[in-house]
């Protein structure tokens, strides 16, 4: 990489006890054949050897640390601390191919109207590379309505302008997961999200230390349907597929609750369901 001031693009990676992982990443960062990036990595109060292994980068990072507070702030202090143009996410467990930037940069240069790409991806689960089912096939464009039921935009795989979070906020530190769900309907619900159909972005699963794995993922959906439905900014055929999407979900996230004897919160959800199942008289 160079020191052109200011980058092209910011590579924010944050990271929480991933020593073990961290240095795949960097090091696939480092070897992108695009050379005019800045790496930065925010340490979200990691208490392993952490800092040992990014002291050995000094000179070719740029380090931020704060207390446990999640991912979403961790992504979004090293966005406030980056000054590319271009924005570029990547978790910790995860690499990239030595041409993502290059690639992605390009499709800005040849699409100036466009805010946000994300590349195909490569998973490997388990030490294994498996295919994706089709319920995870990557739409490109307007992609807002298939968005719903699940997230079809990963954070390791997008770039964006910087000017996108001035239009559509940041991640919502609230959320400990699908706090990458909840900014991508934000953004789909009136822009474009391009696919560029090269598999650029090695996402790793498996492994017990995912955030998915500990939290009710449904739950933040759940919040972020409802957020988007009750500040009115959908249209018409929008706001029909979120309410279906949303009493959908709302129901059986609210049976599982009573069945696990969370009788109250499984209340609340009863009742969103019906509030909202109204609107929509299929559902």
């Amino acid at each position: 990489m160079n020191k052109n001031h200011p980058p092209e693009v910011s590579v924010i990676i944050p990271t929480f006890n991933r020593a073990h992982v961290l240095t795949r990443a960097l090091d696939s960062v480092a070897a992108q054949t695009h050379d005019n990036f800045e790496i930065i990595v925010v340490d979200d109060g990691s208490t392993d050897n952490t800092g040992e292994l990014l002291a050995d980068y000094r000179g070719d990072i740029r380090v931020f640390t704060q207390p446990n507070r999640g991912v979403s702030a961790a992504r979004n202090l090293g966005i406030r601390k980056s000054r590319g143009g271009l924005i570029a996410l990547l978790d910790s467990d995860d690499a990239w191919t030595k041409d993502k930037l290059a690639v992605q940069t390009a499709f800005f240069r040849d699409h100036p109207d466009a805010l946000i790409c994300q590349t195909e991806e490569i998973w490997i689960r388990n030490g294994r590379r498996v295919n994706p089912k089709q319920k995870h096939k990557k739409p490109s464009g307007m992609i807002f309505e298939p968005s719903l039921k699940l997230c079809l935009v990963s954070p390791s795989a997008v770039m964006m302008r910087r000017t996108l979070f001035d239009l559509k906020g940041m991640f919502n530190e609230e959320f400990p997961v699908c706090e990458d769900y909840d900014l991508w309907l934000r953004v789909a619900r009136d822009t474009p999200v391009y696919l560029i159909d090269t598999p650029c972005t090695i996402k790793y699963g498996g492994h017990d230390d995912q955030l998915s794995a500990g939290h009710s993922q449904d739950r933040y959906r759940i919040k972020s349907i409802l957020d988007l439905v009750r500040v009115g900014s959908l249209n018409a055929s929008q706001k029909e597929a979120a309410v279906r999407v949303l009493v959908k979900k709302a129901r059986v996230y609210a049976n599982g609750c009573i069945k696990r004897g969370r009788k109250e919160e499984g209340a609340f959800y009863l009742q969103v369901a019906e509030e909202y199942g109204k609107e929509t008289p299929s559902c």
